[in-house]
Formats: structure tokens, sequence, C-alpha cells
């Protein structure tokens, strides 16, 4: 049992304590006719019988006591449900009307407006054996008032217990990726479902909207390095897709210098002078290299210019 779903459900049967809607136009004309009773015995007293006075200030209190129990105002988002001699009578509201005290009773007052029920499944499986807790909010309303009273003891009570239910229905039949990826279609289904199980109750569904899917942490983690491992295999591929793009132009490059010798030693001879432009930089040529481009005779040539150069100076 979800113990955070039944403390809600706890607290909302505690706040719906009976509630008399004495208003307050009845309370005000209540001590209006209380006051003129008792200011009217005090201005007859020594004038008349005592028992005329009596007569007076019972019948004025009694007036006074049945318009503060007759007289009811409900607020524009409200509807009384007027029962008489425990039958159906009518529904009454918004503002103000009249009933009639101890014949007439008002078990409950509807509330119109779009009201908000938190609900939520703790430990739920889903289709691949995986506990999911989740969090949802319904949004909803009464439309016929008379079918809320008659057809159900407590619809708001009763909303929350098909909503829970509908929930774990819903997650029963769904993988943990169709959750975590598909909660619109998810919201949509657990709409129709509660719908179709509140309209007979006078009440529709707006909407439904998850808010929350908690999965066991072991099961986060394992997610967490199992998408770490899909962006690294994915960087692989792509690093091996630029190789195989470098290894095609070096190929288109080499046709160009298959058939053109002198322009494959100036190419040699260019990578070798960008990597000596650095201070200290040691470049390592093979000897094939050196013969090819017959390195041994320039570097022989650029070594006695190098010497001769400061005697010519001197």
């Amino acid at each position: 049992m979800d113990t955070k779903f039944m403390k809600n459900l706890s607290q909302k049967k505690q706040s719906k304590d009976y509630d008399p809607h004495i208003s307050g136009i009845a309370g005000t004309l209540f001590g209006v006719f209380l006051t003129a009773a008792i200011a009217g015995g005090v201005i007859m007293d020594n004038r008349i019988d005592g028992r005329w006075i009596g007569l007076y200030v019972l019948a004025v209190s009694l007036l006074g006591t049945y318009v503060l129990f007759a007289l009811k105002v409900a607020s524009q988002w409200e509807k009384a449900v007027v029962l008489r001699l425990g039958k159906f009578h009518g529904l009454s509201g918004p503002g103000a009307f009249w009933i009639i005290p101890i014949v007439d009773t008002i078990p409950s007052w509807i509330d119109h407006r779009v009201m908000v029920t938190s609900f939520s499944a703790e430990r739920t499986l889903t289709r691949d054996t995986v506990p999911v807790d989740v969090d949802a909010v319904l949004f909803w309303f009464v439309w016929d008032a008379e079918k809320a009273a008659l057809e159900v003891k407590d619809y708001e009570m009763a909303i929350s217990w098909a909503s829970q239910t509908a929930l774990r229905e819903i997650i029963g039949q769904m993988t943990l990726a169709d959750i975590l990826v598909g909660r619109s279609k998810m919201d949509a289904d657990l709409q129709k479902i509660i719908d179709e199980r509140t309209t007979p109750w006078g009440i529709t569904v707006q909407s439904v909207e998850i808010r929350d899917v908690i999965i066991p942490q072991d099961l986060e983690d394992a997610m967490s390095r199992e998408a770490q491992a899909e962006r690294e295999r994915q960087a692989r591929v792509i690093l091996g897709e630029s190789e195989k793009q470098i290894a095609a132009s070096f190929a288109e490059a080499s046709q160009a210098y298959k058939d053109n010798p002198t322009a494959l030693h100036l190419r040699a001879m260019n990578m070798l002078f960008e990597g000596l432009k650095e201070k200290g930089a040691l470049v390592i040529v093979p000897s094939s290299a050196v013969d090819t481009m017959n390195l041994g005779a320039m570097s022989g040539i650029v070594s006695i210019a190098q010497n001769n150069s400061p005697k010519e100076n001197k």
C-alpha cells in the first residue's frame, strides 16, 4: 500500500468535515431578530402582561432561528444538493435560496471548478519487471452535480483510487523505455481510462500529467554506463570514418605523384623544411628517402656553404 497516497487521502477526509454552510447574511439577520426580541421585551416590560412579552420574544427568536437555518447562500462555483425527507429534491445555487429546516437537508456542496488531484504508484513493476515509482497529477471537474452526489459516496476519494489503479494498470502494460520516452502517450491512455471510470459519476477528466518517474539507483547507474559506452562506440565509429576519408585523400594524392617524381621530391623536401623550422627539432629520415631525393649531396653542399660563409665575412 502506498503510504504517501494514503496520507493524502486521510488529509482530504479530515478536511471534509461537516459544513453547515451558514451564510453571513443569515447570521446577521439572526442577530438583528435576536436584538429586536430582547429590545422589545425590555421596552414592553411593566407596560403589558408578561405572557405577551414572552410570546413576543419567543416568536421573534423563532423567526430569527428559522432565517438562520433556512437561508443559504451558495458561491458562484457551488451547487447545493437538497434532499427533502431523504429524497433528492433538486440542486440550488449559486446565490441565495431557501430550504425548510428539519424537512430539507443539504448533504453536500458540489464544487464545479477544475480540481487538482495528485496520485502515485510506488514500486510498480513494468512489463519488463522493473520496479518504478511514478507521480502524476490529475485535472478534473464535476459536470453533473446530481450524479456526483448520488452515484458515489465520496467522489474525490473515488477518483483518487480510480486514478491510482489506472496508473498501475498502464505501468504494467509498458516497458521502462516506453515509460521514459513516451510520457505523452501514457498521459493520453491514463486520461482515457480514468475518464471512462468517472463519467458515470458526473465527473470528466480534463488532463493527466506525469510529474516524475523514479527508477532504482542501481538500474540508473547501469543505464548511465550503457549510455556512456554507446557514446564511446559512436566516437570510435566516427574516428574510423575519418581515417577512411583521410586514407582516400592520400590515395588520391598518390595518383598525382605517381608519374611525377620531381613533384614528389619537392613535396618531401617541403615536409623536411617544415619540420626543421622548429628550434631544436630532430627529424629522422629513412635512408631510402635520402638516396631517392639525393639529400646526402644536398646536405654536403649546405654544410660546405655554412663552413665557408664565416670566412667570407671575415
